[in-house]
């Protein structure tokens, strides 16, 4: 009997030095997140990933255009953080910092345009939040309030947010996820604002991850 308890013992100890091998073997995901503002989102991917809710990733390096706080939070993260001003030459001195590995880079309030050559090298690794349902109220201009204003301006019913891919065309990429929520008759710019952030929120982390493969 003492043999046969030892034989599962053994037994055990094989399950758990394959299991440790097997988790040695995950490759963790390296983000790359633009911001220009606040970092609301950039905070609500730092939590998902703590929270294990986008499993196997990192944020490996947070980019500023300007100053901001979404560097603040980079920093109180310990999260490796630059400014890059913004201007002609963002986009080529952003490609001499982005790491070789990294995985995916996230625009998060991002509101600088990126040379098309730069989304060319990176096609298919770049994505976007929108806060209007593409394709209405996308292209050159058309960010934070301005969307806002126009969705009530033009009495829509209807507004929300789309994660898509970046690509050469501005808010032209493919669709990865996209909600919408009703627009009343009371409704504001600013409170369509906060029912728009409440969705980014939502679907940030689920279209990352559908990105990501997890």
């Amino acid at each position: 009997m003492p043999l046969q308890s030892g034989l599962v013992n053994n037994s055990q100890s094989l399950v758990k030095v394959s299991n440790l091998d097997k988790a040695h073997k995950i490759k963790m995901k390296n983000l790359v997140i633009l911001v220009s503002g606040s970092g609301t989102n950039l905070q609500r991917i730092i939590d998902t990933i703590d929270s294990g809710e986008i499993p196997n990733a990192k944020v490996s390096l947070v980019v500023a255009d300007r100053e901001c706080y979404g560097l603040e939070r980079a920093k109180n993260h310990n999260i490796d953080n630059v400014l890059i001003p913004r201007g002609k030459n963002f986009s080529s001195e952003l490609s001499k910092i982005i790491p070789e590995n990294t995985d995916l880079i996230v625009l998060a309030g991002f509101l600088s345009i990126l040379k098309p050559e730069f989304c060319e090298n990176w096609i298919g690794k770049i994505i976007n939040i929108h806060p209007a349902l593409l394709p209405k109220y996308g292209g050159k201009g058309m960010w934070g309030h301005h969307v806002h204003h126009a969705v009530i301006d033009a009495k829509e019913k209807e507004s929300g947010a789309t994660v898509h891919f970046v690509t050469s065309g501005i808010d032209e990429g493919e669709a990865i996820l996209q909600k919408s929520f009703e627009v009343t008759e009371d409704d504001t710019p600013e409170t369509v604002a906060e029912k728009v952030h409440k969705i980014e929120y939502e679907i940030f982390p689920i279209a990352i991850n559908k990105v990501l493969g997890n």
